[in-house]
């Protein structure tokens, strides 16, 4: 059946026809979408902490400066290396991203439900009616045939349910991805601690060794004038108590080394070889300087902060789509193609066919559901801030934590290294007191024990030293490398369609 236009009449102008008053109203209602949000406006909280470091254990710089990038900042070679195939092989950090991948699906399957969905379908059905169950009293068997484009339920969005949705699902997508990056900078501090590790204790194991030989030389030359009787049987067992307590100790850390040495290689998730011969290990080995800045510097630098933040936006968005839910929600359904009785007859002229169903709900008494819902946002809301202000408070400490061990570890460095030489020197006058005849081996003995002792500690401390700038440079956030977004560069590929939707 055709469409009839309206006749015009006493000179007023004609009406559209009938079959495009439903477009002009959808485009009409379209264009009020997304004109309002709901959403509480976001207001970053106050940093409840200090406005700079404790100037007794590290003076801040005034202003923000990027701090180097990894590779500029662990120069060794060989930690390079390591931290690469970290970066490509750990497993942590692949889940990581692969969370961040799956919270970008999230987000383009919400966005979608922003836009109208098109569907084109074909239909064909025939069927015969009993007599006595029509009109005629006789069987009847009729056919209908379609073919339709149409708009499945589209939600105007007029009080901004939907774009808060998705604005939501936006943060989570970016928190998800600096979360990554929070995994991956913890991976490269974690890698670099551990190659310290390993380093240390290298250096440890290689004096315990030497002491061993040393020790070894001694017993094996006191054994001989034991047996010439030129020395006691006591000074015989002392030496050999230093031999067997240096025996233990090398023991002891070859056992430790073998434990760091396999947990290096699950960080990097690769077996990392053979550490090469190289200069010894001291506090110019890896590191350079690094300057705190202010603490506000850590809100676009730690990647942990980064994310708490965009939670915090989305815990707001979801404020707006539940306050959204106390408003009327309009969806339109409609489609248009053509429909015969017969196939050959389907795309004949006046086969056209259309229907439009424009909906309006609102739920009249649903026992509280969409106010609880509310307070359940609002709620979250709270929880986000509490949980952005612990992780403020958080970062302030491991950045205080890692300036004052650089200061104090420097000092003590400082300090243990004159103990070291002290020492040393002790142990060699107490072995000339003694082969001159005018001191007993026990002090030969207690001597080369404190000295032993004093290198393992000074070995100890130049690496918690170098741990404290591993870890300053990690509560700091890292460098550029570290704070670029995979998220935000996946938006910015399709920014300027984005700036088209409501």
């Amino acid at each position: 059946m055709n469409d009839m236009p309206a006749v015009a009449t006493g000179g007023k102008r004609r009406p559209p026809p009938l079959r495009a008053r439903p477009i002009l109203a959808s485009t009409a209602l379209a264009l009020l979408a997304g004109c309002a949000s709901l959403a509480p406006e976001y207001e970053p909280p106050v940093a409840p902490v200090p406005q700079s470091y404790a100037s007794a254990v590290g003076a801040s710089t005034p202003g923000r400066e990027d701090l180097p990038p990894w590779r500029d900042y662990f120069t060794d070679p060989l930690l390079q290396r390591l931290i690469e195939t970290a970066l490509g092989n750990n497993r942590d950090l692949r889940v990581a991203a692969l969370r961040a991948e799956e919270a970008r699906a999230a987000f383009q399957i919400q966005r979608a439900d922003q836009f109208p969905g098109l569907g084109l379908g074909v239909q064909g059905a025939r069927a015969r009616v009993p007599g006595d169950l029509n009109y005629y009293g006789q069987s009847v068997v009729g056919s209908e045939y379609r073919a339709e484009v149409g708009l499945s339920s589209w939600e105007l969005d007029l009080w901004g349910r939907i774009r808060n949705l998705k604005d939501a699902a936006l943060q989570q997508w970016l928190a998800t991805d600096a979360g990554r990056q929070a995994v991956e900078l913890a991976l490269i501090v974690q890698v670099a601690d551990g190659y310290l590790g390993l380093r240390e204790l290298d250096e440890r194991v290689a004096i315990a060794r030497r002491t061993v030989d040393s020790r070894a030389e001694s017993y094996r030359i006191f054994q001989r004038r034991q047996e010439v009787g030129s020395t006691s049987r006591l000074d015989l067992t002392q030496v050999q108590t230093l031999l067997t307590q240096a025996q233990a100790l090398l023991a002891q850390l070859e056992r430790a080394r073998a434990s760091q040495y396999h947990a290096l290689a699950q960080l990097v998730g690769a077996d990392p070889g053979a550490l090469p011969a190289r200069a010894p290990f001291d506090e110019d080995t890896v590191l350079a300087a690094l300057q705190p800045g202010l603490p506000s510097d850590l809100l676009v630098r730690r990647p942990d902060l980064i994310a708490a933040e965009h939670q915090l936006r989305g815990a707001h968005a979801n404020i707006g789509a539940a306050r959204a839910a106390f408003f009327p929600r309009i969806a339109l359904t409609g489609s248009w193609g053509t429909a015969s009785a017969e196939l050959d007859g389907l795309f004949d002229s006046g086969s056209r066919a259309w229907t439009f169903l424009p909906t309006l709900s609102l739920p009249i008494f649903d026992a509280g559901r969409r106010r609880a819902n509310l307070e359940l946002s609002e709620v979250r809301r709270d929880i986000a801030v509490a949980q952005y202000e612990k992780s403020i408070q958080t970062a302030f400490r491991e950045v205080a934590d890692a300036l004052a061990a650089r200061h104090w570890l420097a000092e003590q460095l400082q300090v243990q290294t004159v103990a070291r030489q002290a020492l040393a020197e002790r142990s060699r006058l107490a072995q000339l007191r003694y082969d001159n005849g005018s001191a007993a081996y026990l002090e030969v003995l207690d001597a080369q024990r404190n000295l032993l002792d004093t290198e393992q500690q000074l070995v100890q401390v130049r690496r918690a030293l170098l741990s404290s700038q591993v870890a300053l440079y990690g509560a700091l956030g890292g460098g550029p490398g570290q704070r670029s977004s995979g998220a935000e560069a996946g938006l910015s590929t399709h920014s300027q369609r984005a700036s088209d939707i409501p």
